[in-house]
């Protein structure tokens, strides 16, 4: 039997949770989107599926095999890895867009890093990046 078999009513289907970030996307062929637009949809995304986003895991926490593994990451081995995972990555129009993303939010999910206090390390990690720029006075963190 072949081990790439997946049961697909038993995967998450993440593009139901992307449908508003699959039409930014789709609207970014046509006018000019910002980046931020981008990033807050992927956010609340991920912050539906999984209750965290990508901020709230620093990039340390991952061992180098582990950023070998997402560098080298291709669109057919990410379906296959996140099926194993649970996670199905095809939406209606094909491979999401954000595919990499939210391979790392498996991966990080995978190694248990989705917590409390990995959530309040990489937010404190943020703010103090913010405050060292010049000219700022304060960061407001909507929690």
């Amino acid at each position: 039997m072949s081990t790439i078999a997946f049961d697909q009513f038993a995967l998450t289907r993440i593009a139901d949770f992307a449908r508003s970030l699959s039409r930014l996307h789709q609207a970014a062929r046509r006018q000019r989107v910002d980046d931020d637009q981008f990033d807050r949809e992927f956010n609340a995304v991920c912050q539906s599926i999984w209750g965290y986003t990508i901020d709230d895991v620093s990039d340390d926490l991952f061992s180098p095999e582990d950023h070998l593994f997402l560098d080298t990451l291709d669109e057919a081995h990410a379906r296959i890895f996140a099926a194993e995972q649970g996670y199905d990555l095809v939406g209606d129009q094909g491979m999401l867009t954000d595919w990499w993303g939210f391979c790392w939010m498996i991966l990080a999910e995978k190694r248990g890093l989705l917590t409390p206090e990995n959530r309040a390390a990489a937010r404190a990690a943020i703010e103090e990046k913010y405050l060292a720029a010049p000219n700022v006075i304060g960061v407001i963190i909507g929690r």
